[in-house]
């Protein structure tokens, strides 16, 4: 149960507020290609592998950085960690608008994916700052700057008709340095946040060998890695697949991407509410029923009827397309948060290397699945093939949680989660 009584310090308050700022022009910019990937495509003649892995190499970078940007925040405080990693990708971000090969925009887009790796940055940096029963409220809020993916999607499409693709990164570029100065005025440091600095970087790595931390990888995979990839893979899909314009397709994809985000803070207050576990699993089974409608091809069949041939269509219009994707956006914001709660129950001294340990697994499931949805497409012709490769990683995800946290709970008696509940 939430204390409510329990004191947050006031400068709390302004660190989660600065570092979700951050947060989100951070996601903005890591998401870039989701939109300005497809005019980039037809100029540089890219099939749908390399154009899966134009937009997934930012998120390469962003996700190997993850865990030294969570070990670094729990030895010299988030405030400094932050505000150098989003100085350094200025330079990179506005570099990107005189890229001319397909070369230049993979090696440039790895520096510009160090952005995403603020989230290991900030997860640890304002959990410290509230007590244990706010957490996954703080938490929560720091990772609805998730929403960058669809500020992204409403501010990219408006660039894109003003001045061409190009003036994108350049915007970018001007608004990360402005969030830069913005942070560093507005944040706090508090040295014991810090752990000692005798602590070893192969000591803190020990923590791959738990299987929970393996576990929450997995759940993350999904619920962030997942996220990633669709967001990023969403516009071209409308385009491709309803023959939508690049605004309008964008317009509807935020309507995955900003639940998504937002929602995410709920999901932390619902997680300290009911539970890390409980949460979780329904998020994975609400994936699993919208991932299996979603998979679903477009179909045309013909059928021997009494009265002769029938032909039939079987397939998702674009209404009830752009609802099972919100349906799924709010269920992964949900278990976004509620995979950050178990690591703030379980790893209280060791929030930001788990955090980058998991984030990393979030982060590479982003990066291995737009490459892989490309790959499907080129391979089978068909672009539902994505949903299906997601559809079967949560199977695996409902059978691990099941065997090692559902058989072990008790269904009745005064240990149930509906009974502690009542109490």
């Amino acid at each position: 149960m939430v204390n409510a009584s329990t004191p947050v310090p006031r400068q709390a308050w302004s660190v989660l507020i600065v570092s979700t700022l951050a947060f989100t022009v951070c996601f903005m910019v890591w998401m870039m290609f989701g939109v300005i990937g497809i005019p980039l495509k037809k100029t540089l003649g890219l099939n749908a592998t390399e154009f899966g892995l134009l937009m997934a190499t930012p998120v390469l970078t962003g996700s190997l950085i993850r865990v030294p940007l969570g070990i670094w925040t729990d030895k010299y405080g988030g405030r400094i960690v932050m505000t150098v990693l989003m100085a350094v990708t200025v330079p990179a971000i506005w570099l990107m608008s005189y890229a001319t090969a397909f070369w230049h925009f993979l090696v440039i887009g790895l520096f510009v994916g160090l952005a995403g790796g603020s989230f290991s940055v900030g997860t640890p940096y304002v959990a410290r700052w509230f007590p244990k029963s706010r957490q996954g409220m703080a938490m929560g809020v720091y990772g609805a700057g998730n929403s960058g993916s669809a500020v992204n999607k409403f501010i990219a499409p408006a660039l894109l008709v003003v001045g061409g693709w190009t003036l994108v990164p350049q915007v970018y570029a001007g608004a990360m340095l402005a969030t830069v100065i913005l942070f560093w005025f507005f944040s706090h440091s508090d040295p014991k946040h810090l752990v000692p600095s005798n602590t070893r970087f192969v000591d803190q790595l020990k923590m791959l060998k738990d299987p929970k931390v393996l576990k929450y990888c997995q759940y993350y995979s999904i619920v962030f890695g997942g996220y990633v990839a669709l967001a990023l893979w969403m516009v071209q899909y409308y385009v491709g697949e309803y023959g939508l314009s690049i605004q309008t397709a964008a317009l509807l994809a935020a309507c995955f991407s900003l639940p998504g985000g937002v929602l995410r803070a709920f999901g932390g207050v619902l997680s300290d509410r009911f539970g890390a576990h409980q949460v979780t699993w329904w998020v994975m089974w609400v994936s699993w029923v919208c991932l299996f409608l979603l998979s679903y091809p477009q179909t045309d069949f013909t059928v021997l009827t009494v009265d002769g041939p029938k032909s039939f269509h079987i397939g998702l219009n674009v209404y009830t397309f752009t609802a099972l994707m919100f349906v799924l956006g709010v269920a992964w914001a949900f278990g976004k948060a509620s995979v950050f709660k178990y690591i703030g129950d379980d790893f209280p001294d060791n929030i930001g290397t788990v955090s980058g340990i998991v984030g990393l697994a979030g982060g590479l499931g982003g990066f291995v699945l737009p490459i892989m949805f490309g790959a499907l497409m080129d391979l089978t012709g068909i672009r539902s093939s994505a949903f299906m490769l997601m559809y079967g990683v949560v199977w695996v995800s409902l059978i691990w949680m099941y065997w090692t946290e559902v058989r072990r709970t008790e269904l009745m008696g005064s240990k149930a989660p509906a009974f502690s509940l009542k109490g």
